[in-house]
């Protein structure tokens, strides 16, 4: 029953919005997508190059449409283009219904510029206004990575009136850095005396791998730790993440309340929602529900892969918990310089972010390999 499930809870009494971060042609065609909306609540979709990798590689269904490009001489990277911005529109389509009864607060689906682009800002600015153009639809996300690189490029895409999902966030410092790019990008639209009410945006913040790292980093130091160092070490593991969301939501409000982002306001601009991304639970010793259950509260988004969509909608148990404890998460992060800790919470984060691009570097590259070879055995056919 609708009634019973978890998901319609946390969207319609603690007011965060679940969106799933899967996407292929299968669950479009099929109607499963349509599907998922009605009976799980799903109010948007991202996707990343591993999404499409999984998608596309060794699937037939994209075949009739790889052949029919070929035909128009078409190269690789317009192939790959056509199938994913083809995907994309469609997605779009199926969740126009929930961008038009939430009024634009939800209902988008999310493309990621190359990722081999991640440290060119002006490329970046140059694909985020060709995909969006490209694209045509009100309710598509531009992806853009929160590198140093990436920001100035936010900045711009939003100055240009196109929404954006900034993507590849793991440090409180560098979602603050994306927090005030909106602003500034909203600014300077509105200084041209442009619309800034229908422009949306969210901030992509990452769980889950910074405590797969930071357990490894603690798990190591366990070994031949006094009884007492082990204690701390112990205390942490699995805690950082999340403490780290915490503060993140706590500059959130801060920054999204205050008199400069208030004359946005007034003119109907949209805050930009934080939005928990690697979600999975990555330790089986974990709730596979830990990073939804933890993280609920209002004006959030929360993008779950399907198999936590189905954990979440069969035993999630809400509650607005995004504020509790935010003291105890704070201790938590000023522990990791205890010197019987020891870990640098900023290596941690820089290395995050480089594993982070190259995680989707790797699949992308594969993705148009393998679509190279695909292309190859059916232009012989």
């Amino acid at each position: 029953m609708v009634a019973a499930n978890p998901i319609f809870q946390i969207e319609q009494e603690y007011g965060q919005s679940i969106w799933m971060d899967n996407l292929s042609r299968d669950i479009i065609k099929s109607g499963e997508l349509k599907q998922l909306i009605e009976s799980r609540g799903i109010h948007g979709i991202t996707s990343n190059p591993a999404i499409f990798e999984k998608a596309i590689a060794g699937n037939q269904i994209y075949d009739a449409d790889i052949e029919a490009r070929i035909a128009e001489e078409k190269s690789v990277e317009e192939i790959y283009e056509s199938l994913v911005f083809d995907d994309i529109r469609r997605a779009c389509d199926i969740f126009r219904p929930v961008y038009e009864q939430t009024e634009g607060l939800d209902g988008y689906v999310s493309i990621e510029v190359p990722p081999t682009i991640a440290k060119d800002t002006e490329s970046t600015i140059r694909e985020a206004r060709r995909y969006f153009a490209a694209i045509g639809r009100d309710n598509v996300m531009i992806k853009i990575p929160g590198t140093p690189e990436g920001l100035p490029a936010v900045e711009a895409a939003i100055a240009d009136g196109i929404n954006v999902n900034v993507t590849l966030l793991f440090s409180v410092e560098s979602y603050v850095e994306t927090a005030w790019a909106y602003i500034r990008g909203l600014e300077a639209r509105a200084a041209k005396e442009e619309k800034i009410d229908t422009i949306s945006s969210v901030a992509s913040f990452f769980l889950s791998r910074i405590d797969s790292n930071i357990d490894n980093r603690l798990d190591a130091k366990l070994e031949g730790a006094t009884p007492e160092a082990a204690s701390k070490l112990k205390a942490l593991k699995g805690k950082i993440a999340i403490a780290n969301a915490k503060i993140a939501y706590q500059k959130y409000k801060e920054i999204f309340s205050s008199d400069r982002w208030q004359a946005l306001a007034a003119k109907g601009a949209k805050p930009q929602r934080l939005l928990w991304a690697s979600t999975s639970t990555k330790n089986p010793d974990y709730s596979d529900v830990m990073y939804v259950d933890q993280l609920v509260g209002t004006d959030t988004v929360n993008t779950l892969p399907p198999a936590t969509i189905e954990a979440c909608a069969d035993h999630c148990d809400p509650a607005n918990r995004i504020e509790s404890n935010v003291e105890d998460a704070r201790r938590e992060i000023e522990m990791l310089k205890d010197p019987d800790v020891n870990i640098d919470l900023d290596e941690v984060m820089n290395e995050l972010l480089d594993e982070g691009i190259d995680k989707f570097v790797k699949p992308f590259e594969s993705l148009i390999s393998s679509l190279e070879s695909k292309v190859k055995q059916l232009a012989t056919v």
